[in-house]
């Protein structure tokens, strides 16, 4: 009998607590990949707006050879976009907005150089760390050297 019972509880299935330890495993595991995944998309877009800042200095250079000066903060960066004889699309074609949707500050005549252009992050506001770091030209600046 005691054998028989044996045989009949193993083919009955998975218990409550093992299907919950089973429920745990995969659920730390989902969260662990999470984690990663978030670094990585929290990296790439800080360093798209490293990219774009250095697109738009390029940009602001090409204005000042033109120009002779750089756009007023009144104009902005908005002065890039527009159209003249040499440039039919405007000197920079792409969106002046941040990977998190906000425009990029600029500032002239700069701190830092003669214009300094910052994103604010994730969080939209000046300082933080992390994903809310403030991505600086005058950072990338200092880094190229």
């Amino acid at each position: 009998m005691n054998g028989h019972s044996l045989k009949y509880r193993s083919s009955r299935g998975f218990t409550l607590v093992e299907l919950m330890v089973v429920v745990v495993i995969v659920g730390v595991m989902a969260t662990a990949v999470t984690l990663s995944v978030t670094d990585y998309l929290v990296t790439a877009k800080q360093n798209v707006a490293r990219s774009e800042i250095a697109t738009i200095r390029n940009a602001l250079s090409v204005f000042f050879m033109e120009e002779d000066r750089f756009p007023t903060n009144d104009e902005g960066l908005g002065a890039l976009k527009k159209r003249s004889p040499q440039h039919p699309d405007g000197i920079l074609t792409s969106d002046l907005k941040d990977p998190w949707g906000r425009e990029y500050i600029y500032i002239h005549p700069g701190v830092h150089g003669a214009c300094d252009l910052v994103s604010y992050g994730a969080d939209g506001q000046e300082g933080g760390t992390g994903a809310n770091s403030d991505i600086k030209s005058w950072d990338m600046e200092a880094g190229a050297r």
